[in-house]
């Protein structure tokens, strides 16, 4: 089946199976999964504990290999499969084309907050200004005190450093991103700043995948689900 013509990210088929040698055993994380998501849309991973939806988001950024099928996402006008692609494609997708979020910051220790969340602005050309401008703006829409911009982040709370990972996360509106857990720890007030957060980034076109255990968040951010089931 052919890729809906305006899909930015397309899956067929998908499977992936996890060997343990020393075992003699193979367990299958994911089989035959298919999705389309178009721009603007906001697709909920659902399902049990095992039904692979850490599994999949890691094969949609390329972490896993997929046994079968194709991962196809909109890089440059064209669907790239990553499935097959070459490592340095991978890395280039990533830089302009595929976000991931995750609720776990890992940086580099001594390294000022500030420059930390505008360090994927920079990378991709834009000036150290106006990359620091953009971590500013966003540290402040999600509650992370002026105070702390210059510090490390290392000893920061748990909110705080997953709000900082956030932040990070959004600085490049990249036209994909994959969410995973990204309201898990925060209280209330925090969670709604990153729900504000996404709501933008779906108004102005970004598709979509998330994982969300909270189901008042899901409700609130999602424009319908994908149900996985545990492979037998």
């Amino acid at each position: 089946m052919e890729p809906l013509t305006d899909a930015m990210v397309c899956l067929r088929g998908v499977g992936k199976s996890f060997t343990f040698h020393s075992r003699g055993l193979s367990v299958e994380a994911l089989r035959g999964v298919d999705l389309e998501v178009r721009r603007g849309e906001c697709v909920a991973l659902d399902g049990p504990s095992g039904a692979g939806k850490s599994t999949l988001m890691r094969t949609l950024y390329g972490n896993y290999l997929a046994g079968a099928g194709t991962v196809r996402v909109r890089h440059g006008g064209e669907l790239i499969n990553i499935a097959g692609a070459d490592p340095h494609i991978i890395l280039e997708v990533r830089r302009t084309t595929l976000g991931y979020i995750s609720q776990f910051l890992r940086v580099l220790p001594r390294v000022p907050t500030l420059d930390i969340v505008a360090e994927p602005l920079i990378a991709i050309g834009t000036s150290r200004e106006a990359a620091r401008e953009r971590a500013a703006e966003l540290l402040e829409k999600l509650n992370v005190a002026p105070a702390l911009w210059s510090l490390p982040p290392a000893t920061f709370s748990g909110g705080e450093q997953q709000r900082v990972n956030i932040a990070r996360g959004f600085a490049v509106p990249c036209p994909i991103l994959l969410l995973d857990e990204p309201t898990a720890s925060l209280d209330a007030a925090n969670a709604d700043s990153v729900i504000a957060l996404i709501e933008e980034a779906r108004a102005r076109g970004t598709a979509m995948i998330g994982i969300f255990h909270d189901a008042q968040v899901k409700a609130r951010v999602a424009t319908r689900q994908l149900t996985l089931t545990r492979s037998s």
